[in-house]
């Protein structure tokens, strides 16, 4: 078994991007869905690094996020930190989607 480093780098990414947006703008709503959702994410990737096809909290994580962030992105134009969020989960989201696509491997 090998550690889901990309699961656990895009937990670090969400999580840092909820700190941050509370230390600039002192958004406390963005400190605690930073938190929480950057925790879902790294749980999510513990999972799948005790188990490659457990990825159903890591999916909703990433699929909540894209939602929520795609739609700001849209709304706003910006993309920091909207954009980022949602381009970064939508490829989370495709990196997890080819797990459940793969074939078993025979042993």
């Amino acid at each position: 078994m090998s550690a889901d480093w990309v699961g656990y780098g895009y937990a670090a990414l969400i999580a840092s991007g909820g700190v941050i947006g509370y230390v600039k703008a002192g958004s406390t709503p963005s400190l605690a869905a930073g938190l929480l959702f950057g925790g879902l994410a790294g749980f999510g990737a513990y999972q799948i690094s005790n188990d490659p096809k457990n990825i159903w909290v890591s999916l909703a994580t990433s699929g909540a996020l894209t939602g929520v962030m795609g739609k700001r992105f849209y709304g706003s134009r910006k993309f920091m930190p909207a954009g980022l969020i949602a381009g970064a989960s939508l490829l989370m989201m495709g990196k997890l989607s080819m797990t459940l696509l793969q074939k078993p491997q025979e042993s």
